[in-house]
């Protein structure tokens, strides 16, 4: 993926710091009732529903929480009716920043995306200033100790479109649709998935090397994604593996 956004490896990397978050739960049963309610209950036959539930189950939320949820989403169960909104805009050094919120009110979640943004030094952008650069892809994460040839013959047929080495990682990148086959191909040959999700790729990259500068980006993207309704923050920046280590992720 050379050339392209390590927004998903950033987020791979901050990974361990958004688990402890309190409200992670509580937006991936969102995601998953989403899910479900756009494409159905059976997670054999809805590729979106089964990458959310296993992306659930990774990051340890309770089987009889996550199936309530599809039931929720389904209709068996009564729930919240969540709209999708999809706010653009650009971050501190002209980083284009995309923003996936799940809301039951707009009215409120707009303002309160744009005071964020205005307090953190960044601005929301007219739609489709910023989408056109991004690009919806499954992306998972294999220990950089697994052969190469090994992830390759493994995933190939399943799906899988390009594989690079990042830092201590491989990543690998599919079709948003391709990503359960192919982790369920990785797993079948042996090979642990760290972890997978789909994500937005960008096809132009704006380099954070000073810590200033990338500790004003993560500032907001942190604020972003500590919102209720936020569901997803994506962003075409890259920060060197030196300056993620003195940020602490």
């Amino acid at each position: 993926m050379s050339g392209h956004s390590k927004w998903a490896t950033i987020k791979h990397k901050k990974g361990a710091a958004d688990a402890k978050r309190g409200k992670l739960f509580a937006k991936l049963i969102r995601q998953v009732e989403v899910a479900a309610r756009q494409g159905g209950g059976d997670v054999e036959a809805n590729p979106t529903l089964r990458t959310m539930y296993q992306k659930a189950r990774d990051a340890s939320v309770p089987l009889d929480t996550i199936d309530r949820a599809v039931k929720r989403g389904t209709g068996e169960l009564e729930g919240v009716t969540y709209e999708s909104v999809t706010y653009e805009g650009y971050a501190p050094g002209g980083v284009a920043l995309l923003i996936e919120v799940l809301t039951d009110n707009r009215n409120r979640t707009g303002p309160e995306i744009r005071t964020i943004m205005g307090k953190l030094g960044g601005s929301v952008a007219e739609p489709g200033a910023v989408a056109w650069q991004f690009e919806r892809k499954g992306i998972a994460f294999v220990d950089s100790s697994v052969d190469e040839d090994e992830i390759m013959m493994a995933a190939l047929d399943a799906g899988l479109e390009d594989l690079a080495a990042d830092g201590e990682v491989w990543r690998v990148t599919t079709a948003p649709s391709d990503l359960p086959a192919v982790r369920q191909a990785l797993a079948d040959a042996g090979v642990e998935v760290v972890s997978a999700d789909v994500t937005m790729v960008s096809s132009t990259t704006v380099a954070l090397e000073d810590l200033a500068g990338a500790k004003a980006v993560l500032r907001l993207v942190d604020a972003l994604e500590d919102h209720d309704d936020v569901n997803e923050v994506y962003g075409n920046f890259d920060i060197p593996d030196a300056l993620m280590h003195d940020l602490g992720a």
